[in-house]
């Protein structure tokens, strides 16, 4: 029987011989691979949670017409037949990708900030028009009984993390529900919703931008919000690479104004979602007992760094000089 690397190579045309898949990283939703044969490298990112086929067509279009405004991004490979995903004999389902070999890149880097700015307004130009309703994991999060409910399950499994849960949902969850809301229609566009400084590689030809999974309708506020909050540094920011990244964008044509706390409102709401998914997912007995520890430490991690809504409401102020 194949392995899993030939299975691949066939399935996209790549060549007889030896292909061999070893693991890159591990995210929430997936697991990249580095698919290797024929003198050649590829990227696969396997999707874990999916159970049909997945709709790459937003990712496709906007890459798509990103590359055409210049911004650096890896192909999305297709199969013999045309299609961009494939199924593995085990179920998942895998896309391949340009490998691309780059450092992470440096939020402390000046002319960095300048790319993501700059690429965060190109990316809303290429976007605009798109019709289209953000999904709720933008827009909303869990009632009070959902977390309650949650946390009694930590509790009952015996968690090591359940009191800190508990605090949680008591206080911050409360807090940042409280911002979270759906967008004004007239402010949605496409664009790529998870541009993440782990979401960057700097290679010979500058930064190119992965992970184009989550593409589809956003707030360009909200989306340049929580660009601005991650690359400037989080609770801890710096002010001035914030303001720095914001020129970046408004110099290269975009439009979005960060106007108050409720900007933030995308922020908040991700990072309510994932710690409530990856808390359920530490205690769903359906899944592999690898799977429940990678959700275990993602909502650890996930509670130890929310963003802080005192901190949140300093750096609107700090950007108030750049409308």
């Amino acid at each position: 029987m194949r392995n899993t690397g030939e299975f691949i190579a066939d399935a996209y045309g790549l060549g007889a011989g030896t292909w061999t898949v070893t693991p890159v990283a591990r995210g929430a939703l997936g697991q990249i691979w580095k698919l290797s044969g024929n003198g050649t490298a590829w990227a696969v990112k396997e999707l874990l949670f999916e159970k049909d086929e997945p709709d790459v067509g937003a990712e496709s279009a906007l890459r798509d017409a990103a590359e055409t405004l210049g911004i650096s991004a890896p192909r999305l490979l297709p199969d013999r037949t045309g299609a961009h995903v494939v199924r593995l004999p085990e179920g998942s389902w895998v896309k391949l990708y340009d490998w691309v070999d780059g450092t992470p890149a440096d939020p402390s880097d000046a002319e960095i900030l300048n790319w993501c700015g700059r690429t965060l307004a190109l990316l809303h130009k290429a976007g605009e028009g798109a019709g289209g309703t953000p999904a709720d994991w933008y827009e909303r999060c869990n009632p009070a009984s959902d977390w309650a409910a949650l946390l009694g399950k930590v509790e009952r499994a015996g968690l090591p993390w359940a009191a800190e849960l508990g605090r949680f949902v008591a206080t911050t969850a409360v807090e940042l529900a409280r911002h979270v809301s759906p967008s004004s229609p007239g402010d949605v566009l496409t664009s790529h919703l998870d541009m993440r400084p782990q979401n960057v590689l700097v290679g010979p030809d500058g930064p190119v931008l992965l992970d184009w999974d989550n593409a589809g309708p956003v707030s360009a506020e909200r989306e340049l919000a929580r660009a601005v909050y991650v690359w400037s540094g989080g609770n801890r920011f710096d002010a001035e690479a914030a303001r720095r990244l914001v020129r970046a964008y408004r110099d290269a044509g975009g439009r979005a104004v960060v106007k108050d706390v409720d900007a933030f409102s995308m922020l908040f709401a991700t990072d309510l979602n994932y710690v409530y998914v990856q808390a359920a997912c530490a205690v769903d007995p359906t899944v592999t007992a690898e799977q429940r520890a990678f959700g275990s430490r993602a909502a650890v991690a996930t509670l130890r760094g929310l963003p802080d809504v005192g901190a949140v409401a300093r750096l609107t102020q700090a950007l108030e000089g750049e409308w």
